[in-house]
């Protein structure tokens, strides 16, 4: 009976054990799901500041970008651009010039140069003017032979650009900018001379009904204006005017000054072949100087077909014997002014050389 009994004991008590355990373990289960969600829960925390800084990390290196920016808007400052060449005592040039051998001075006081080298390959805008008043009649045939010579040994097809406008009292536009040659050729044989209106009883050319034409004058300064203002102030690489005329001006409505000054505003350097009739008055040479001087040009004087040809070959010379340096001014001002231009060869003999560049610019109006 005994055993019977501690058999039934140990039967019951193996079952409140087991009642026990199955009472605990929902809890247990829930304990140990909270432990491990808590632990979760930080992983993923953890994993989500991490991917937060890895997103962060890239946008860190933002001081040197915008010293770049900095450098680029810098660099992207309106720069003064300069072409001059230099030659010596027996006119011949001096092609072995280096950034240290020149010094460029605005208003008088030096600039740091930018960027210094020989120009070679820059292409190159031109405009031919061509006058054609009655002052040019026996001289105008050699001037379009010259011409079209000097052009098939300038202009390289595709790359430069050519203009021909004839002027009397008034500019006729022949030829747009073009690259062709030909067909700069062919606009400089279309060039005829134009007579002047007939002389009236009362002695001088009849006036004209609405009173306003200014045919069988010469309108030189006003040619120049319009010509560096309309067609070659937005083109880009050397800009060049290069003039057949005498010299004398009848029926501008411009001055000398303005026309120089309008050239200077648009970058164009003005070369003068003068030449003309001496029955009519020969050739204006004080002139000519200034206007090519001023801008960085020259002036030459031809006294025959012979010296015609020599004169453009020295014009071409001119054009292919050119540096280039740019700098950015130290005055910001956009004021608008005139910034007078020197430009200085150190290191060599400085007063047997002859320095050729425009005299000034004007600064940008802000």
């Amino acid at each position: 009976m005994k055993i019977k009994t501690s058999v039934w004991g140990l039967a019951i008590f193996a079952m409140m054990a087991l009642a026990l355990s199955y009472a605990f373990t929902p809890q247990l289960r829930a304990d140990a799901q909270q432990t491990k969600g808590q632990s979760d829960g930080q992983g993923a925390k953890q994993d989500q500041k991490k991917s937060q800084q890895q997103k962060q990390q890239p946008q860190q290196p933002q001081q040197p970008q915008q010293k770049e920016d900095d450098l680029t808007l810098k660099f992207g400052a309106k720069l003064v651009n300069v072409l001059f060449s230099v030659q010596d005592k027996q006119n011949r040039y001096l092609n072995d010039l280096k950034q240290e051998d020149i010094q460029v001075l605005e208003n008088g006081q030096p600039q740091d140069i930018f960027t210094f080298k020989r120009e070679l390959d820059l292409p190159l805008t031109m405009a031919i003017l061509v006058d054609v008043s009655g002052s040019e009649q026996f001289t105008l045939q050699y001037l379009k032979d010259s011409g079209g010579r000097f052009v098939d040994a300038v202009v390289r097809t595709g790359k430069d650009t050519v203009a021909v406008i004839k002027f009397e009292g008034e500019a006729t536009v022949m030829q747009e900018l073009t690259s062709n040659p030909k067909r700069v050729r062919k606009a400089l044989e279309d060039i005829a001379f134009i007579a002047a209106p007939p002389v009236s009883v009362y002695g001088g050319a009849t006036p004209p009904i609405n009173g306003g034409s200014r045919q069988g004058g010469t309108s030189l300064y006003d040619s120049v204006v319009a010509t560096s203002a309309d067609m070659l102030a937005r083109e880009p690489g050397r800009k060049t005017i290069i003039i057949l005329t005498d010299g004398e001006d009848t029926t501008s409505r411009m001055k000398l000054d303005e026309a120089i000054n309008e050239s200077l505003r648009s970058e164009v350097v003005i070369y003068s072949i003068g030449i003309g009739d001496p029955g009519m008055g020969g050739v204006n040479e004080g002139v000519l100087k200034k206007l090519s001087e001023s801008t960085g040009g020259r002036a030459v004087f031809p006294k025959d077909a012979r010296e015609l040809d020599k004169a453009f070959t020295q014009l071409e010379q001119d054009l292919r014997q050119q540096y280039l340096l740019a700098y950015e001014p130290k005055n910001e001002t956009t004021d608008g002014g005139f910034r007078k231009l020197e430009i200085r060869v150190v290191n060599r003999n400085a007063k047997d050389l002859k320095v050729r560049h425009r005299r000034g610019y004007y600064a940008p109006q802000g």
